[in-house]
Formats: structure tokens, sequence, C-alpha cells
């Protein structure tokens, strides 16, 4: 069992050291340690403040910085020293670390700042660099969306609705729904990157710093784009983190979703996509299976994405304000969400771009002519019936034909009469997939030509991220 090191950030209160089973519990180093790069440069821009608040000389800074400069090339290079320190926190790492080469000096680097300040302008600087990866993951998911939508724009399908048919869509309007759950998730994500971006620094344990450090030049320094309004809450909130927690939720929701759809598309009794090698794996058994562990995977993961919204926020249920451990809690839970999630949407964006589309039998399925029924109604709509009793019309030839083992669509003219004498000859030219697709032309609808002008529309908003759809 490790000890408890001696030179630890708050020692002078105790005379006798921490039970070394506790001190093990209470460790935040082995999973906090990710937030070292930031730690550095928070630390570099806090010398600076301190030289502005005439704390420290410029010569003094110089030797500060060239010490976290050595420390950093130290943890780029050299792995096994981060596995074996028994630091109690990433802070305390690099303090002893700076003081081992600094000396004495490498104490004064502290002076008017707080753990509970560093530790969430740390994790702040955490989150908007991981919403901004995962915006870029998520745009090229939707890039991949878009490239197969634009190829197989001519390839209908039925659309369902409680998974049974209903009318016929378009495959490429059906990726599209996909995409545009994702754009949302796009704003979502940048959301959560605008509330994470205030820097605390400044605000101390709680009551702001005593020292006239200039908190704007901090905040401009480490990138943020303004300073949080009030020391007690910048120490004590974590809506930031919520916010990003929760994108990720609903973004491992769409991924479910998706997942979903492509797990069913793929069975032999859809039959309307191919499963691609890359991404499935096979039985250990039964020597013909190709199965689709990529995508079960993702709906799977989803739950682990929500699980940890909801342990942050049973976390922070009922605390007092101001900082208590239990927020120590609220790293690991992001890091596993953010890591797994990032994964989701990588695998995703590669499954779909090599999945293969099985054109001729979504046009087979799109064929089925019960996805015509609508279209019926409509038509008896365009003749002056009210569409109510339209619809229950259509409803009772469907009903006659499935009575008598035959499709809707054969009935003879005469027969469609006894139901309503609005039906005409005109009626059989309209009750043909292409037809269907061609009235839902309103924009957002179904219709190729409202389906090609989605696609350049997903073109131009990706093409504003710096996407190339």
């Amino acid at each position: 069992m490790t000890s408890a090191p001696k030179d630890k950030l708050w020692g002078g209160r105790f005379e006798r050291a921490p039970n070394e089973t506790f001190y093990e519990f209470q460790r935040s180093f082995p999973f906090d340690r990710r937030l070292l790069p930031y730690e550095l440069a928070v630390d570099r821009a806090w010398a600076h403040a301190l030289e502005g608040a005439g704390i420290l000389t410029g010569d003094e800074v110089r030797q500060i910085l060239a010490a976290l400069d050595q420390i950093a090339e130290r943890v780029a290079n050299d792995r096994a020293w981060l596995d074996d320190s028994a630091a109690e926190d990433v802070h305390h790492f690099v303090e002893v670390a700076l003081v081992e080469r600094a000396g004495a000096l490498g104490y004064k680097l502290h002076t008017g700042r707080s753990r509970n300040e560093l530790v969430v302008t740390e994790f702040r600087m955490f989150i908007k660099e991981a919403a901004a990866v995962m915006h870029r993951a998520v745009a090229a998911l939707i890039a991949v969306l878009v490239q197969q939508a634009e190829q197989h724009l001519d390839v209908p399908m039925p659309g369902n609705t409680h998974m049974q048919h209903a009318q016929p869509i378009l495959f490429s309007h059906f990726l599209l729904a996909h995409a545009e759950s994702f754009f949302h998730d796009l704003d979502r994500l940048d959301f959560a990157a605008h509330t994470a971006d205030a820097c605390p620094m400044g605000s101390g344990a709680l009551a702001g710093c005593a020292f006239p450090v200039d908190r704007r030049a901090l905040a401009g320094e480490l990138g943020f784009a303004r300073i949080t309004r009030n020391s007690l809450d910048s120490i004590s909130r974590r809506d930031f983190v919520l916010d990003y927690l929760y994108a990720l939720a609903v973004l491992a929701s769409h991924l479910s979703r998706l997942a979903e759809d492509f797990v069913l598309f793929a069975t032999p009794e859809f039959g309307f996509v191919a499963l691609p090698d890359e991404f499935s794996t096979g039985s250990s058994l039964m020597p013909q299976k190709k199965n689709p562990d990529g995508w079960e995977l993702i709906r799977g993961k989803a739950g682990r994405i929500t699980a940890a919204l909801f342990s942050l926020f049973t976390t922070l249920k009922g605390l007092p304000t101001s900082y208590q451990r239990d927020l120590q809690e609220d790293k690991e839970p992001v890091f596993a969400a953010h890591d797994q999630a990032l994964a989701m949407v990588q695998v995703a964006a590669g499954a779909i771009a090599t999945t293969r589309i099985c054109a001729a039998r979504l046009r087979e399925a799109a064929a089925d002519p019960t996805l015509l029924a609508t279209e019926a109604a409509d038509y008896l709509v365009r003749r002056g019936v009210p569409f109510r009793q339209a619809h229950e019309i259509v409803g009772k030839v469907v009903r006659e034909a499935e009575r008598g083992g035959q499709s809707w669509t054969s009935l003879p003219l005469a027969k469609l009469k006894t139901f309503s004498p609005a039906f005409e000859d005109d009626l059989r030219a309209g009750l043909t997939v292409e037809a269907s697709l061609a009235r839902h032309a309103v924009p957002g609808g179904t219709a190729p030509e409202a389906v090609r002008a989605a696609i350049a529309e997903c073109r131009e908003r990706l093409g504003a991220l710096g996407v190339a759809g």
C-alpha cells in the first residue's frame, strides 16, 4: 500500500499522518492526472498574475516557467513517472515536482489561490476542449450520412410508424433524419462549451483572491471568453459539467436509435443493408454468422452515458453552497462518458461509410400497396370528399381487399365505386411509389426535389463548420 507523502498541501494543522487506507480512498491523482496539461497552463498564467500583483519578480517567473516546462517535457516522455507517483491530486503532483526543480520558490506559486478554483478552472478547460473534439467527430458523422444520402437519392423505402408500414419515403430522407438529429447535438455541444467558457481563477477558496491579480488577463491567457461573476458561485458550480453530460446523453440516445435501425435493417427479415466486415464480428460456434456488434455495443453503451449524467445529478443534489469534497466525484463519470461517446460516434461513422445499401430490396419493400392507402384518401379529398370520410372509405377498401386475399390496388374501378362514386380511372396514375414521393414536395418532405435541397443545405451547414460534406 502506498504511504501518504510528507509534503502534503495541507499538513500543518495535523499531528498525525492520514490513515493509509483513507489516503488511498481520497486520492484523485489516478484520474485527475488527465488535467495535467491544464494544470501546467494555469500555473504559467498564475505566475504571470502574481508578477502583475507584485508577489513574484520577473526573474522568479522565468525560473518557475522553466521548471514547468521541464515538468511538461518529463510528463511527455516518462509515463511511468505518473504511474509511480503517490501524489494526492494533480495539483499536489505539480507542486512537488516544481519544488524539486525550483526549490522554495516553487511554494510561492500557490500564493493567493486554492485547489478549489484550480480544479474547476481546469475542468472547464477540459470541457471546452472535449466539446470541440466531440463537435468535430459528430460533424464528420453527419458528413458520412449526407454522402450516403446523396449516393442513394433514387432509392425508396417503406416508411414506418409503430414499426408498421406507413408511407413510402426515400432512403436518403431516412438518413437525413438522423443527420438532423446530430445537427441538433452540435447545438447542445456548442451550448455546453459556452457555459464552460468562463474563468474562475481569482476566486480563491470561496471569497476571492486577497491579492490584486488581473482576472481578465488571466482569463485571456487561458483562452476563456470571460470571467465568472461571483467567487462563491465559481467554486460551487458544476452546471457546465451537467450541460456537457446532457449533450452527450442526448447524442448517445440518437446514436442508439441509429444503431437500432441498422441492427433491424441488417436482419434477413428486412435485408435493407449488408453489414460491413470491418465493423462486425462472427460467432464462436456458428460459422455463417455476421453479427452487428458495433451497432449493438453503441446501443448498449448509451446507457452508460445516461448513467454518468444521473450520477453527477445525484452527487450534486442537496450539496450546500461552496466547495465540498463530494465534487471530486464529478470528473470520473465525465471522462468515461466523453471517451465512450467519442468512440461511439467514430464507430458509427465508420460503419455507415462501409455499409452496403441493398437498393433492390428497399425498392421491393417500398412497393407494398398498403403504403399507398393515404394517397387514395388524398385523391378523394382533391375530389371534394372530407378527409375523415375519405379516410374511412379507403380503410373499408383495404379491409375488403384483405378479406379477399388480394391487393387493394388491384380492385377494379367498378368495385371501388361501390365504396365511393368519387373514384375515377385517373386514380391509378397516382398509385405509384414515384407519384407518392413526388407529392410530398414541401420543404423537409421526402420528394426527390425536397431531399436534394436538404442535401445541399446540409452540405452548406457542414461547410460553415469547415467539414466537407
